[in-house]
């Protein structure tokens, strides 16, 4: 049998290409003379240049770019062709804000006051450096600012100076905005928003309602101030780009990047199409994903949904291994998910945590002694 192994990060423990080793180790023990073709996934979020990179080739350049909240913090992009590939979470992620109480969820207000400024200077990178495609991963951010802080980077010129600096905190007071020097910035440059969310900016379907309380904006009266800042910004810049499907996404960074011209891809068909991922489908005899935990949200725009997508039309079984499932065998197999395996519930819980790798790889081991012909 000819399988290919495409799964998406495991959060918190794994990512996508340690995932697809392990599966693709695990699977080679039980059938050795089966061909397993490991493409590690991504949809914009955490991992997605080391996905690409794994898969593209290309070479990765290193940058040190301002954090959400300032402080330096190290970057990598990646230039195969003329075409550069930036992960916005390396510069804004969730990851590097501090926590709060619950250990979880950024420090309450932290949000509030990060900006992308970062994300823009690693697409000035990616330009210095000769690219004329710049792709931009959205996912994972902690940030809420719109984009400011990436136009600021850019060139774009503000009044009060400064106020595209400080996230949705600063945004509120925002009185003029003159992109100009941003869209001479990037004159000749094609950019494309690679996002799974399709969310507007503003409104209770906006960034701040919909994505603001894992980034710790949680109580009715900082969503109402943040977002009315987002709108004050908005009134500036362009009110009707606000409403374009993945304006919302990553706080807003979606919003920017339309702003300056681009365009909004799902990140899932980004990678999918970066790949091949259609004609290697269609050559092989059984599909396997997965990722942390296959819930309701994977059946959405995420890489599990889009394999399962792909495999469906070209009559290939899609089968998925995931952290924990979440999702009953009825509504698998009408999203085109043939079968899905629980690592928690084949190894247990702290075997899952602790030891991630040879977990994922055994479960792979049993799967194949059911699929493997």
């Amino acid at each position: 049998m000819r399988i290919l192994v495409a799964p998406d990060k495991f959060a918190g423990t794994l990512t996508a290409v340690e995932a697809a080793d392990a599966i693709a180790e695990g699977w080679r023990r039980s059938a050795p003379g089966d061909d397993v073709v490991a493409v590690p996934m991504a949809d914009g979020g955490p991992g997605f240049v080391d996905v690409l990179h794994s898969s593209l080739g290309g070479e990765l350049l290193a940058a040190t770019v301002a954090g959400p909240l300032g402080e330096p913090v190290p970057a990598t992009f990646l230039l195969a062709g003329d075409t550069a590939f930036i992960e916005s979470a390396q510069a804004c992620g969730l990851a590097l804000l501090p926590l709060g109480d619950d250990g979880r969820t950024p420090l309450p207000g932290s949000a509030a006051r990060a900006s992308t400024y970062g994300v823009g200077e690693l697409v000035a990178h990616a330009v210095d450096a000769g690219a004329r495609r710049v792709v931009v991963g959205l996912g994972g951010s902690g940030t809420n600012d719109g984009g400011a802080g990436l136009l600021a980077a850019l060139g774009a010129v503000a009044k009060p100076e400064g106020a595209l600096l400080g996230g949705s905190d600063a945004l509120a007071g925002l009185t003029d905005l003159d992109l100009a020097p941003a869209l001479a910035r990037l004159d000749g440059v094609a950019l494309v928003a690679a996002s799974d969310v399709d969310n507007p900016l503003l409104g209770l379907r906006g960034a701040t309602n919909v994505f603001g309380p894992q980034k710790g904006i949680v109580d009715d009266g900082a969503k109402l101030a943040a977002d009315g800042a987002l709108a004050t910004f908005a009134d500036l810049a362009d009110r009707r780009v606000a409403d374009h499907r993945g304006a919302g996404a990553a706080g807003g960074l979606g919003y920017a990047l339309l702003l300056l011209g681009g365009v909004r891809e799902p990140g899932f068909d980004t990678v999918a199409g970066a790949v091949g991922l259609s004609d290697l489908v269609a050559g092989v005899d059984l599909v396997i994903t997965g990722e942390g935990k296959l819930d309701w949200q994977s059946m959405s725009g995420k890489v599990v949904s889009g394999l399962a997508a792909l495999a469906g039309p070209a009559l290939r079984p899609c089968i998925a291994v995931a952290g924990a499932v979440q999702v009953g065998n009825r509504e698998l197999r009408a999203n085109g998910i043939e079968a899905a395996y629980a690592m928690v519930d084949i190894v247990g819980t702290e075997e899952s945590f602790g030891r991630p790798r040879e977990s994922l790889a055994a479960v792979a081991e049993r799967v194949a002694r059911t699929w493997s012909r």
